[in-house]
């Protein structure tokens, strides 16, 4: 017993080893990068966003007051209040919760649904691999907007229909590079070895080649979350995303943008504004990731 204990804190001492020396590697990779460990900073003060926004805001972000409409910003009301008396920073730090877990729920649920799909085709090959590959063709062959807007469409406007459909429009992206990636590896000498020794087609597929496979997906990943948050925007502009009263970037934008013209400017400003932030900086990491995992960047 006093073995075993040993045993399982030694193996779980060198796992934190192994993970504390990747951590401080990319860490220092990052580093290397001024404009990625930026990008890596505000994509963190995003999260924290998340995850304190509604606690932190000044206001209700869906309790109207019909005193208060049309006010600029001022001490009171940091980003003014929009056409029904919602203080607008209230509920843009409101919406960056919702923002990101959509985008963050669905680009792991089209990494998932790709990352399976593309092994599956790529490890057997032939026939099953033309196949596959065809249905891909179909779906890419529509653009992926107007894809997204009609799959929003048939499922119907809400946040959890925006994440399957942020899935079903971005997983052939990650089943092509997962597919490019294993038909680089799968007649290398450890794949032939793991054959040899009587491994499974499934613990070949996903437990020997997946390991090696998984960098350029975290690149693809980081870029992705930035084009969701875009994605799921466009979708709640046009009405087929989270609906109202809930406060939604894009929605936002929808609600101010009409009144634009009359000088209300603040109402959209803002919300777009977060928007560019997140995204320029999910860029920004991406590129630091790139840099951690391709060894011709370092």
């Amino acid at each position: 017993m006093v073995d075993r204990k040993q045993c399982l804190k030694s193996k779980v001492m060198n796992m934190l080893a192994r993970m504390h020396a990747s951590l401080s590697f990319a860490f220092f990779l990052v580093k290397r990068n001024p404009l990625s460990l930026v990008g890596t900073i505000v994509l963190l003060a995003f999260i924290l966003l998340g995850i304190v926004g509604p606690y932190i805001a000044p206001y209700d972000p869906t309790e109207t007051d019909m005193t208060s409409m049309y006010l600029p910003p001022s001490a009171s009301h940091w980003m003014g209040t929009d056409a029904l008396g919602r203080d607008v920073f209230s509920r843009v730090l409101s919406s960056a919760r919702i923002d990101l877990a959509i985008a963050v729920f669905g680009v792991l649920f089209a990494s998932l649904c790709g990352l399976t799909y593309g092994i599956i085709s790529s490890y057997y090959g032939r026939w099953v691999d033309e196949i596959m590959m065809r249905l891909l063709d179909s779906l890419q062959a529509f653009p992926t907007i107007i894809l997204g807007i009609v799959v929003a469409t048939i499922l119907g406007a809400s946040a959890i229909n925006v994440i399957f459909v942020l899935a079903f429009v971005n997983f052939p992206m990650y089943a092509r590079l997962t597919r490019s990636q294993v038909l680089s590896l799968k007649q290398s000498q450890f794949v032939d070895a793991a054959r040899t020794v009587g491994n499974s087609h499934s613990r070949i597929m996903f437990r020997h080649l997946l390991p090696n496979i998984l960098g350029p997906l975290y690149v693809q990943g980081s870029l992705n979350i930035g084009w969701s948050v875009l994605m799921a925007a466009t979708l709640s502009f046009v009405g087929l995303g989270v609906q109202p009263p809930t406060p939604e970037w894009g929605r936002m934008i929808s609600d101010g943008a009409r009144y634009m013209i009359s000088g209300e400017w603040w109402m959209a400003f803002f919300p777009g504004l977060f928007i560019f932030v997140f995204v320029f900086a999910a860029n920004l990491f991406g590129d630091g990731l790139q840099d951690v995992f391709d060894p011709k960047r370092r």
